[in-house]
């Protein structure tokens, strides 16, 4: 299982190993955050991983912060972030 420093399983999504490597091998420029962010990195994994030197976020002490929370695929309604979340945090805990 390959997984994201957000707690996203990078098998199960529609872009990995097509448009992205999975986060971790692209250090948070993933192409979306190429698209959207202004340092072009994912701000979760540039503030786990960069800059507090953990795995990912599940060895933070803070998670769910406010950033974890806050940042929604613009896809998905506000039940499925939600759901979303709750299972992120599930997975990232249990590894």
């Amino acid at each position: 299982m390959t997984l994201s420093a957000c707690g996203l399983v990078c098998e199960d999504c529609e872009f990995f190993n097509k448009t992205c490597t999975g986060c971790m091998n692209v250090k948070g420029s993933t192409f979306w955050a190429k698209e959207m962010m202004p340092e072009k990195v994912c701000p979760l994994y540039d503030c786990s991983v960069s800059k507090k030197k953990l795995r990912n976020c599940g060895g933070c002490s803070e998670l769910p912060c406010k950033m974890f929370r806050d940042m929604k695929d613009p896809k998905t309604s506000e039940e499925e972030h939600q759901k979303s979340i709750l299972k992120r945090v599930s997975t990232l805990r249990a590894n």
